[in-house]
């Protein structure tokens, strides 16, 4: 075990957000100056509550996103090469000590169970991320994701049976191995992992980050669907908070309404108003141009009372099945090296590894 080194619930303060900038190589050609938008959109809101971005760029890209952003932007440009964007399952995860120091960990990613060519994204924390941080990167073996993890102050670790079981991740391997791993990996107290819940469309198994979030004050922030009785998910999400109030009976619920999004084919997409990000005092709320949109924004608000929400249109994101959380991973305070910290209030800078 990690000694007292626990995984950040993401409430923490950040210096910083990852993401990585949508490339021509990437799922994201078909609409690509749609999503550059939307990432220019979500970079301007995390500047505004004061974290920089840490931004993978493909280098030749990089003068083309140089003109985009302002010059005054706290945005650090690693050039980098990857297989896709969604930086939240491959960036590393921070765990901090008792005196709130971060360290990053990884696991190793394998595109969801091998849906994906992932190659270049499993190898983005040795090759970029990890030179930025003041500690050692520690690796694990397993294959998991950061969307597959949410866990809060009390090292209560969340996750879902749906994605640890896929045998595609980690062969046969039983849960309670994860939980083992997960107490020595990430240092959590608790791990609950929950059996019921899924979005159709959703490639990663049931990531919990689209299904139930804790809040700092013993809340549960879940993806439900009673305002839909005679969808398809919802007898699904129904026993999903059924099964949240027995397995953390002391949290109150604050239920989400499901959206309806299909794609130009009729497919169904994973639309989940719980992939927000958290970030310094705000939480950046994914919305689609959807009715449901205000419901959403109210509920988040009752859940998290003393935080800003700001809602951002993601409704390009969820063409590609996923969202503002998907594509993000926080750093918190006293994980990056001072030097890389100085060079983000600078305004936009382009990273030169030593």
């Amino acid at each position: 075990m990690q000694g007292t080194r626990t995984m950040a619930p993401e409430w923490h303060d950040a210096d910083a957000i990852m993401l990585a900038w949508p490339h021509a190589q990437t799922d994201w050609a078909l609409w690509l100056e749609e999503a550059r938008d939307t990432y220019l959109n979500v970079i301007t809101a995390i500047n505004r509550y004061n974290a920089g971005v840490i931004l993978l760029c493909a280098p030749a890209d990089i003068d083309d996103l140089t003109a985009r952003l302002a010059p005054d932007a706290k945005v650090l440009i690693v050039p980098a090469t990857y297989n896709d964007t969604w930086v939240r399952d491959y960036g590393f995860i921070t765990c901090l000590d008792s005196d709130k120091n971060g360290s990053p960990v990884e696991f190793r990613f394998n595109g969801w169970g091998n849906k994906f060519n992932a190659e270049d994204d499993n190898l983005a924390n040795q090759r970029y991320l990890a030179a930025l941080c003041k500690s050692v990167l520690r690796s694990s073996p397993i294959v998991a994701e950061g969307g597959a993890l949410e866990i809060d102050d009390q090292g209560h670790l969340l996750t879902t049976a749906q994605c640890l079981l896929n045998p595609k991740r980690n062969a046969d391997m039983p849960l309670s191995s994860y939980a083992d791993a997960f107490s020595d990996i990430l240092g959590c107290s608790k791990v609950t992992v929950l059996q019921h819940g899924h979005l159709e469309g959703d490639d990663t198994d049931g990531h919990v980050d689209t299904l139930v979030r804790f809040t700092p004050n013993t809340g549960l922030v879940i993806q439900a669907c009673d305002n839909r009785p005679d969808d398809s998910h919802f007898e699904g999400l129904k026993a999903l908070c059924d099964e949240c109030a027995c397995a953390l009976p002391e949290h109150q619920q604050y239920r989400l309404p499901l959206p309806l999004i299909n794609n130009e084919d009729g497919d169904r997409l994973p639309a989940s108003y719980a992939n927000y990000l958290i970030c310094n005092g705000a939480i950046l709320l994914p919305i689609y141009g959807q009715d449901e949109d205000r419901e959403a924004i109210n509920v988040i608000q009752k859940a998290f009372p003393n935080y800003i929400v700001e809602p951002i249109d993601c409704r390009v994101l969820v063409k590609q099945y996923g969202s503002l959380h998907c594509i993000s991973m926080q750093v918190p305070k006293n994980t990056l090296k001072d030097d890389i910290i100085e060079t983000l209030r600078k305004g936009v800078s382009l990273h030169a590894p030593k």
